[in-house]
């Protein structure tokens, strides 16, 4: 390919002038119908979750627990200790439940089933071996784009599995030692403790959804050897704890933490014990803090579910919630079939050239691709309703005439503005290293600015000498 736009004669229909939101998920008839409604959760058991006594799985059928019963009604139909959070979810129909199985490693963009790409939500449920180099970039890269993660430790010397490493090691090592942001991304780090036990009691917040979920109300939890995490606002101001070991607060001593990163959500609980159920495996010895009258686990386990998979809350147990979202694709002229109405980019940017075909139809939004210094832009505002979960989606082709396998000359940044134009999160940003043949799908949740009105900017950057192309088609943000 030749250092210039492609014979880029960008037709007449062009657009002006600067700013760009491109929310959606691409509606495709290709896209499962249940994408849209249920909420996508992946637990792990490919880092030593079965070592030792321990038994961190809903079912023993792997990757699908639907395999061992396709229609659960009580926790026994699924084997494992997590089992009964597993059929709760199920149970309400809201949720797509998946299994990493033994042997499997963590990815993201791949093209796997079980590739992060697909979810909406990561339990890590005491992992026992380190993760990877590229699985730490994985789960860092899924968290930034927009997915939940629920990380489930266990006291300091838990190592299971006798490889020298327990969760707490294993977590603290994700949170510090990976490609992607290794400056405290979450704003806490865990405590090398083991507090015997005790029934650490919820902060006072009525509006907390993890508090006060569609689940029910959470009020204490359970340690049973288990540890704390240290907050640290000034790294990560959303950073926030729920519920503290007994005499501590602020800081300190938090058993149940929740933040964000990027576009996504995060969680922390110091044990296992309180999502054990007490039944697994034959030979294991487990013990039933998921039914402990004494605290309200099940509640607090589920309701972080939903809140860290952006579901609007139709499970079980009674409470408030949301439910009320309606069903809907926001974005207007999605697949730009109508030229520049709807949108505001850069002189140009959507076109029908054959010079870079379009997904589907005939015009698509083509950024850069002239080998000279350039920016270009394009977006679109939209508002998305209270109490939804939405989903940007979009396809991506990047071509390039650089030659390198290392160094970034040009960028794509996709982000998401406030009415006011200041950056809220940058979702994703690409290079001519990204250069592929053909459309690529992104996803990114954007169930954080519901209630808001935002802008998603696309903002390509062209180094002065050769080309890159990034073309956009087929963009949508469906809520539900």
């Amino acid at each position: 390919m030749l250092g210039f736009r492609k014979s880029r004669h960008r037709l007449a229909s062009a657009l002006a002038v600067f700013g760009l939101v491109v929310t959606g998920a691409a509606v495709q008839a290709s896209a499962p119908a249940a994408a849209a409604t249920q909420h996508r959760v992946l637990f792990d058991n490919g880092h030593a979750e079965t070592a030792g006594n321990a038994d961190w799985v809903i079912s023993t059928s792997q990757p699908d627990p639907l395999g061992q019963d396709s229609s659960p009604s009580s926790e026994t139909d699924w084997t494992g200790a997590l089992s009964s959070w597993g059929v709760a979810l199920q149970k309400t129909g809201d949720y797509s439940l998946r299994t990493l199985p033994s042997g499997s490693s963590l990815t993201y963009g791949g093209s796997a089933a079980n590739d992060l790409s697909n979810f909406d939500e990561l339990v890590l449920p005491e992992p026992n071996t380190l993760f990877t180099t590229a699985e730490k970039t994985a789960i860092m890269t899924f968290v930034k784009n927009g997915g939940g993660l629920f990380m489930v430790s266990d006291h300091t010397g838990a190592d299971r599995n006798n490889d020298g490493y327990d969760a707490v090691e294993i977590f603290n090592d994700l949170m510090t030692n990976n490609s992607v942001d290794s400056t405290d991304p979450f704003g806490f780090s865990i405590d090398t403790l083991d507090v015997g036990s005790g029934y650490p009691a919820a902060v006072s917040d009525s509006t907390n959804p993890v508090l006060h979920g569609s689940f029910g109300t959470v009020t204490k939890s359970l340690i049973a050897d288990g540890t704390t995490a240290t907050l640290k606002p000034s790294d990560n101001s959303a950073v926030k704890g729920l519920v503290y070991r007994s005499g501590y607060s602020g800081n300190t001593g938090a058993f149940f933490a929740t933040s964000t990163f990027g576009s996504g959500k995060v969680a922390f609980w110091g044990d296992s014990s309180p999502i054990d159920d007490g039944t697994g495996q034959s030979g294991n010895t487990l013990y039933d803090g998921w039914n402990d009258t004494g605290a309200t686990n099940a509640a607090l386990a589920l309701n972080a579910t939903e809140w860290l998979a952006g579901a609007g809350g139709s499970g079980g147990g009674g409470g408030g919630g949301g439910g009320t979202c309606t069903a809907a694709q926001l974005l207007a002229n999605p697949g730009f079939e109508s030229g520049n109405s709807s949108w505001t980019a850069t002189s140009g940017v959507i076109t029908n050239s054959s010079s870079e075909a379009a997904r589907t139809g005939l015009y698509k939004a083509w950024m850069d691709g002239y080998g000279t210094a350039r920016t270009d832009t394009l977006a679109q505002t939209v508002t998305v309703p209270s109490g939804c979960a939405a989903t940007l989606n979009f396809f991506l082709h990047v071509d390039t005439a650089e030659t390198t396998t290392t160094t970034v000359y040009d960028t794509l940044k996709a982000q998401v503005l406030n009415s006011g134009g200041t950056v809220l999160s940058t979702l994703a940003t690409y290079s001519n290293l990204n250069a592929a043949s053909g459309y690529t799908l992104r996803s990114f949740n954007l169930s954080a600015y519901a209630g808001q009105t935002v802008t998603v900017k696309f903002t390509g950057t062209e180094g002065s000498m050769l080309q890159t192309s990034f073309v956009l088609d087929d963009t949508a943000l469906n809520v539900s």
